[in-house]
Order: C-alpha cells, then sequence, then structure tokens
C-alpha cells in the first residue's frame, strides 16, 4: 500500500500545532473561566501549561519512537489489543471532528458579527436570516477541505502569521498602556486573586484544558514529518511556548488595563462572557482594539478548523490501514499523496455535525471530555511501551519515569470526572458515538481488522512484546523421525524473545518390563531429536514428560491447563481411521488454534519452503490464524505466496471481477505486496489443487467448521493428503 510522504518540517508541524491551539480556545472561554475564577483564571492556565507539558512529554516520546500517523489511536495499537485500539481511535477521532465543528461555528459566529457592523441595509437582511451563520461554517469547511486535499501540510501558515500578529499587536497595546498605570491601579485590578475560591480556580482548570489542546495534533500526523525523532519533541514544546506567550500576557492586560477604574474582571465577565476580551480590548485600544479581537477570532477559528480537519483525516487513514474502518478511506492520490477520501469523509460528517448541532456547547464539553480521557490513556500507553520495549533507542524520554506520567494521569482523569458532572449531557454524546461505533466495528469491520492484526504480530514480534503478550505452542512429539521437522516448523510459528514452545512427550504407562524400556528409550529419541534441533535452530523451548493411558486426552489437559494459544500436531499419515478420529475430535473440543503439519520427508525444514500455495475458499473465521502463519512463514524464509480461489465453470465475468477484487483486498491484508493470486474456473476443485500443489512446497488449507454433519477433515483435506507429496499444514481457528 502507497505510504504518505514525509514533507512537513518543523515549521509545518509547529504549525499544526499552533493552528489548532492559539486563539479560538482562549478567546470563547476567556470569560467563562474568569467567570468562575476571577484573576486566578490566569493560575489556572499556568497549571493548566503543566498538565499539558507532561502529557505532551508522553506524546513527544512516543511519536519520535514510533513516528507513523494516526497519534493515540496508533499508540493503543502497538501496546493494546486491535479492539482497543479502534475504540481510542474512534473517540479521538470524534474529538478532532467535534472541535473542527466548535471552530467553523466560531468562525461563523465571528464573521456574522463582524460584517452585521458594516450597516449595508440589504446585507444586514441577509445576515439576519437565521441559518447564516451555519451557512458561513460550511463554506469555512468546504474551503478548507479542499485546501487540505491540495496541500502537503495542515498547519494553515497564512492564517497562523495574520493570527499571531494580530495577538502580538493586541498584547503589545495593553503592555504599553500598563507601564503608564499606577502599579497600585494595577494590583487593585486583581483582588481579590482568588475569588472564586479553590473550586472555581479548579472549575476554570476544566473550562480552559481544551485551549491548551493542539500539540497532540501534531503526533497525528507523524508520519509525514520529516526526521521526527527531533522535529516532534521541537514542535510540541515550541507549540506550548507559542500558545503560553500569547495567552498569559494576554489574559493579564485583560484583567487589568482592560477593565476601566470600579470595574473587575470577575462581575463583567459574568455579565459578557463571550465578548469579555473584546470589550476589554476596546477599554485600552477603543475601536481599534475591538476590530481587532474580532480579526483575531477569524483567523483564530480559521486555523484551528483547518489543523482539525487534518488531523481527524490522518486519525481515519491510519484506522482505515488496519481495516477499523473501510478500507476505502485508506485511498492516497497520486499527484498529492493526500487521503483524498479520508479528508471527504471528515468534512461530510464536520459538516452534518454542523446541520444537526448548531448549538454544540454540549458536544464541546464532549470534545474536552473525551481529549482528557485519551490524554490519560496516552499516559498509560507511554508506561506501557518504555517498560515493554528493551530497545535502547535514543529518542526523547519522558523525565522521572514514571512518576510524571502518573501525575499526569491522575490529573488528566481528574479534570474528566469534573466536565461529566458540570456537563452530565457531555458524557451522554460520548457514550453514544461510543456505542455507534461499537456497532459498526462489530459488524463490519472486525474480521479484517483481525486479519490485519495478526499478520502483523506474525511479521514483527516486538508488536506483540510491546502488548506484553507471550503466546505459546505446545508441539506434542512421538515420533523421532518428525521431530526435527517439528521444530521447525514450531520456531516459525513462535515469535523469537517473546513466544514459548512447550515440548510435550507423552509415555504411555505398562506393566511389561520390556515394553517399558522401548517406550522410554523412543521417548527419548524423539526428545533428544527436538532438543537438539532446537539449540541449533536458537530455540529454548521447554519440555515436558507425562505419563498417559490416553495421549489424545492428555493434550487436551496439557493445553487447557498451560493456556496454550496454538497446538501443533504432526502426523505422518492420515490414513488411520482411528487416528483420524481422534483428532477430529480433539479439534472439536479443544479451545486454541490448532496447526496440523504432515511433512513430505523425514528432517524436512519449514524453512527450505520457495513456494507456498493457499486455496480461498471464502473468508472466514480461518482468517486471522491463516494471516498468523503465514506472516510467522514470510519472517522466517520469504517464500513466494499464491493465493488461489476456484469457482465454478460457468462463473460470470462479473462474478468474477468481484471475487477478483476480494481477494486482492484480502491478500494485501496478509503481507502487502509480496504475494500473488490466481482465480480458476473449474468445477473439480480437489484436482486443480492436487495438480497446483505439484509445483508447491507447502500448502495451507483451513480445515471445516464442525456441525450437525459436517467434520473439521471433510473430503477434501482427506483427498489432498491421499493424493500428495507436498507439506501440508492444516489450520483451524477457535
Amino acid at each position: 500500500m502507497k505510504q504518505t510522504q514525509r514533507t512537513i518540517g518543523f515549521t509545518g508541524a509547529t504549525g499544526i500545532g499552533v493552528g489548532a491551539m492559539v486563539g479560538g480556545g482562549i478567546l470563547a472561554l476567556a470569560g467563562v473561566a474568569f467567570a468562575a475564577a476571577g484573576p486566578s483564571a490566569i493560575l489556572a492556565i499556568l497549571l493548566n501549561a503543566v498538565i499539558a507539558g507532561v502529557t505532551a512529554m508522553s506524546f513527544a516520546e512516543m511519536a519520535a519512537a514510533n513516528p507513523e500517523s494516526g497519534g493515540t489511536y496508533n499508540f493503543a495499537k502497538k501496546a493494546l489489543t486491535v479492539h482497543i485500539a479502534f475504540g481510542v481511535g474512534w473517540v479521538v477521532w470524534f474529538a478532532s471532528l467535534v472541535a473542527a465543528v466548535l471552530y467553523a461555528l466560531g468562525f461563523g459566529a465571528f464573521a456574522l458579527f463582524a460584517l452585521q457592523q458594516i450597516g449595508n441595509e440589504t446585507l444586514t437582511a441577509l445576515l439576519n436570516w437565521k441559518g447564516a451563520e451555519t451557512v458561513l461554517a460550511l463554506l469555512a469547511l468546504g474551503f478548507y477541505t479542499v485546501s487540505i486535499m491540495r496541500s502537503s501540510g495542515g498547519g494553515g501558515l497564512f492564517a497562523n502569521i495574520v493570527k499571531l500578529s494580530v495577538f502580538a499587536i493586541l498584547i503589545a497595546g495593553g503592555l504599553a498602556v500598563t507601564v503608564q498605570t499606577p502599579f497600585s491601579q494595577l494590583t487593585e485590578s486583581v483582588q481579590p486573586f482568588f475569588a472564586g475560591g479553590f473550586t472555581g480556580l479548579i472549575a476554570a482548570m476544566g473550562f480552559t484544558f481544551i485551549a491548551l489542546q493542539g500539540f497532540d495534533l501534531i503526533a497525528s500526523a507523524s508520519g509525514e514529518i520529516k526526521q521526527p525523532e527531533k522535529t516532534i519533541p521541537k514542535a510540541m514544546i515550541a507549540t506550548l511556548i507559542v500558545g503560553l506567550t500569547i495567552y498569559i500576557p494576554l489574559l493579564f492586560v485583560v484583567m487589568t488595563v482592560g477593565m476601566h477604574p470600579g470595574q473587575d474582571i470577575q462581575t463583567e465577565s459574568i455579565a459578557n462572557p463571550e465578548t469579555i476580551i473584546a470589550i476589554a480590548a476596546q477599554n485600552y485600544l477603543g475601536a481599534f482594539g475591538f476590530w481587532f479581537v474580532l480579526i483575531a477570532g477569524i483567523f483564530s477559528m480559521l486555523s484551528a478548523l483547518q489543523a482539525n480537519v487534518f488531523a481527524a483525516s490522518r486519525i481515519a487513514l491510519s484506522m482505515a490501514r488496519d481495516r477499523t474502518l473501510t478500507h476505502h478511506l485508506a485511498y492516497l492520490d497520486k499527484k498529492t499523496g493526500n487521503p483524498i477520501k479520508s479528508i471527504l469523509t471528515t468534512a461530510l460528517i464536520a459538516g452534518a455535525l454542523i446541520l444537526i448541532l448548531p448549538d454544540v456547547a454540549a458536544a464541546g464539553a464532549a470534545s474536552s471530555l473525551i481529549f482528557l480521557i485519551t490524554f490519560a490513556l496516552a499516559h498509560g500507553i507511554s508506561i506501557l511501551l518504555r517498560k515493554r520495549s528493551f530497545e535502547k533507542s535514543k529518542t526523547f524520554k519522558v523525565p522521572l519515569f514514571p512518576y510524571l506520567q502518573y501525575a499526569g494521569m491522575a490529573a488528566c482523569l481528574g479534570l474528566a470526572l469534573f466536565q461529566a458532572i458540570v456537563v452530565p449531557s457531555a458524557g451522554g454524546i460520548a457514550l453514544a458515538w461510543l456505542i455507534l461505533g461499537g456497532i459498526l466495528f462489530i459488524a463490519f469491520f472486525i474480521k479484517k481488522a483481525r486479519v490485519i492484526d495478526a499478520s502483523e504480530e506474525a511479521l514483527n514480534p516486538e508488536l506483540m512484546r510491546l502488548r506484553g503478550l507471550s503466546p505459546l505452542v505446545l508441539v506434542p512429539i512421538a515420533n523421532p523421525a518428525n521431530a526435527e521437522s517439528m521444530v521447525f516448523v514450531a520456531n516459525a510459528l513462535a515469535p523469537p524473545v517473546v513466544g514459548r514452545v512447550l515440548l510435550l512427550s507423552i509415555v504411555k504407562p505398562t506393566e511389561v518390563e520390556t515394553e517399558i524400556d522401548l517406550r522410554l528409550e523412543n521417548n527419548k529419541q524423539a526428545l533428544q531429536n527436538a532438543l537438539k534441533t532446537s539449540m541449533l535452530t536458537g530455540m529454548k523451548p521447554d519440555a515436558l514428560t507425562t505419563f498417559a493411558q490416553e495421549p489424545w486426552q492428555e493434550i487436551e489437559r496439557v493445553v487447557i491447563a498451560h493456556q496454550c494459544r496454538s497446538l501443533l500436531l504432526g502426523l505422518s499419515s492420515f490414513s488411520d481411521m482411528e487416528t483420524s478420529s481422534h483428532l477430529e475430535q480433539l479439534v472439536n473440543r479443544i479451545k486454541c488454534d490448532v496447526v496440523v503439519f504432515r511433512p513430505p520427508v523425514s528432517g524436512w525444514k519449514i524453512t527450505d519452503a520457495k513456494k507456498i500455495l493457499v486455496p480461498v475458499g471464502g473468508f472466514s473465521d480461518h482468517d486471522a490464524l491463516r494471516a498468523r502463519v503465514l506472516g510467522s512463514l514470510w519472517r522466517a524464509c520469504q517464500p513466494e505466496i499464491l493465493f488461489v480461489q476456484i469457482l465454478p465453470s460457468n462463473t460470470t465475468d462479473e462474478k468474477y471481477n468481484i471475487n477478483d477484487a476480494n481477494l486482492k483486498r484480502f491478500t494485501e491484508r496478509i503481507i502487502p505486496g509480496e504475494t500473488k493470486r490466481l482465480i480458476i474456473k473449474s468445477d473439480n476443485v480437489t484436482d486443480e489443487l492436487i495438480r497446483l500443489s505439484s509445483d508447491s512446497d507447502v500448502l495451507i488449507l483451513g480445515l471445516g467448521k464442525p456441525g450437525p454433519g459436517r467434520t473439521a477433515f471433510g473430503k477434501l483435506p482427506i483427498a489432498i493428503a491421499k493424493n500428495t507429496k507436498t507439506a501440508l499444514i492444516y489450520i483451524s481457528h477457535k
């Protein structure tokens, strides 16, 4: 699959963060914060900056070490299961979507108010239309959607420059007035500092934390950032520095020289929470300051809108590549390299939310709530990734590990709890989105996502280590002649370092002394051959010898007792009816994956396989295990893999093309770009597979699903076993 190119440098990466962080949030929420806390709202921003700084460090460590687009979703996929990762990605996508809606509507409100000041009667009549604000919001969303599809970055450089310039003038004008104001008047304006008490301070923190969100969007686009190990941490730090450089002086001049003598910031903010900064600017700069706030608001909303649409589209792209969203969203434009369909889908959902929820105050609180929860998750994931990774990378690391992460996690969860209590509807909106996502995931995406996840685990054992997995493969050893071959297959199936193999030797008890010696000698020889091969291949298995009258029941007991993930059985022949009957019963009863292996000759090594044939009758529950087996074999010896599907001879061209497209997508989920596919029209499936197997070293076939009138080992696998000398691997997924 085509990958996005690394085209974003330090300036572009910082632009993404600054575009989302600076302006819109503080202009909309400063009044609410002052109303709750009074002058100590400035302290609330500083305390939030500490929490955001710690959180940014966790994001920087993870993104620098794992520079792939997707942000928190990508990190969750590495440390947790694909199911949990979908939940994380789904809510992070939603948070960015709602943030985009808020900024689009914010632009509409600021632009509408600015246009109304012109005073033209015809224009005023149009602007008084109830839907004017919504139309302006949709126009802004549409403009920046097209802009993102055509560009190679998401920072909105022009809007950022204009916005920062306007803020700089507002702050400079305020500071110029400040130096001319008596110190006693300045101190009087910030008294009492804790006007809202401790609860007011915490409330202000909860309201304004979203104003410091933006650095995390850099991680969402880390797959497109040049020199990510250096650029990402610097860009995140720069984003926070720029934000605080704007916020602290701005709030200071607003609550000091922005208030006339006798006015206090808390009272004025309670009366005018949405326009307090505009009122303050008018007080110390006149009409000039008032218009500058409007201009700052317009450009702040636009740049934040662009940054959030950009980041949300990259989250959707990463999820689509893993099939936790539809594969169509993973399409990249050949000219620009941008995920066009992902961008369009993100914009369409945001547009629908603008139409459905023109008043998104509760949705905005839900966005803040979700961001805080995902930030808390990010701290936890950061801890897991650091503990489980044994590689000493030279990328950025959070100091005072893991205490800073635990402190950041507690702070984020505390503020999230506050949001849920103060705005209960926020939790309701978040819950509704999660329910919708769960339904879609289970109904459409879960099987395909499991296939890709299984393949990635097999191809990259480091992923399993990061997830804290240590899968156990049980290998019963009975025939000395096949012991070496079994070990080679087990070695391929068990990921190095993290995977474990348990060699099981079962001795059937007897009271006949000569028979005892014979059985013990056979057991010793089989186990010795297996252990010798293990040492030569670098594998360090565990070995277990047990006594049991019924070997098949003993295998089942050991599978349960040791919680084995997979069972590898070696059989020389499928002609023994008693063996086939026991094997059928075992496959039906045990709750782990079963791999049945028949070597072509004694001592055959799976690493000698050059060509693998994989019949695909349909896409079923075996797909994940098939992906895991093939990924393991590819990691071990990089063979040529041919997927073949046999259709009836009367299949129409339309049906043929549909199956070919489906098979192509399926093979790309297994090992992207490294497999071949073949579709044959024939009414004799068995003969075709026997013919094709003669030119293959290994044939991998999924067993049937047992049920009334059905068996795992049906006519097809038995016929292939009897009529071929190719190595056979039969798989059954539970």
